[in-house]
């Protein structure tokens, strides 16, 4: 894996030429909604080209917020895509880009969970955007390609991978036996080592990158956090990259959103 760890804690005027700026970050996040760990991976681009360079799973907020900060340190732009909904407006029901989310990808089994400020979970995801904000990560989700600054948005793996590696329904490696869900997630794995190195932008992935699919569950859950964590990272990079031109957005700033990639046309 094209790992920065050894360099991490570095400022960036200590990096190794090939990572000093200008450089963009792209950090995924597959949040913990309420007690469980969250799955991080940033994505490094420089002279066109996109490398995987961590991937973690971190508990506390605290750590998880300093990691999301190291990584973007020193980068030109910065993009942190979040698997969780950190703009919720509505008392109760549906938000707007949940009820887009259901009209579009249901067909898919891409339906998302219903966000309202009457949820458990309400209060930690406001907070975790909130303190994005106040380190200048900002929502702009209609934009232009390559906006210039840091940048927050919520992403929703399942449509993502819906339309990135044309699927005709989604990866079910989330709900199940163990034995349903592994297999499912060796697809994921393998979508992304063969797919994602084929788009634009192209993330250079080798087998060796990305974790093996364990046979325990729990380690299996560790996994499939990363995995989504991953794709998460890709998005932001396909949405600093492209911005509305092959981006879709479901909803707004102010009922909330959810960026998903447009479909790719595949070459004939």
């Amino acid at each position: 894996m094209n790992d920065l760890s050894s360099i991490e804690n570095l400022t960036s005027n200590e990096y190794p030429p090939q990572y000093r700026p200008p450089y963009h970050r792209f950090i995924g996040v597959d949040l913990g909604w309420q007690s469980g760990p969250t799955g991080l991976c940033c994505l490094h681009l420089d002279e066109g080209k996109l490398r995987l360079v961590a991937l973690d799973r971190l508990q506390a907020v605290d750590d998880i917020l300093a990691w999301i900060s190291r990584w973007a340190e020193g980068s030109a732009n910065a993009v942190v895509a979040v698997d969780a909904p950190t703009l919720i407006p509505n008392e109760a029901g549906m938000r707007l880009p949940d009820r887009q989310a259901h009209k579009h990808f249901g067909r898919y089994d891409a339906g998302c969970y219903p966000a309202n400020l009457g949820r458990p979970f309400a209060a930690k995801l406001l907070a975790f955007g909130l303190a994005l904000e106040s380190l200048g990560f900002r929502h702009q989700p209609h934009s232009q390609p390559r906006p210039e600054g840091r940048f927050q948005l919520e992403v929703f793996p399942h449509p993502a991978t819906v339309h990135l590696f044309g699927l005709s329904k989604i990866l079910k490696y989330k709900k199940g036996t163990l034995a349903q869900r592994r297999p499912e997630l060796e697809k994921l794995r393998q979508y992304q080592l063969s797919v994602l190195p084929t788009l634009e932008p192209a993330l250079e992935l080798q087998e060796a990158d990305l974790p093996k699919i364990p046979f325990a569950g729990a380690a299996l859950k560790a996994v499939e956090d990363q995995l989504d964590s991953l794709t998460c990272a890709y998005v932001a990079a396909h949405w600093w990259t492209w911005g509305m031109e092959r981006n879709w957005v479901l909803g707004d700033r102010t009922e909330g959103y959810i960026v998903v990639p447009a479909p790719v046309q595949m070459p004939s």
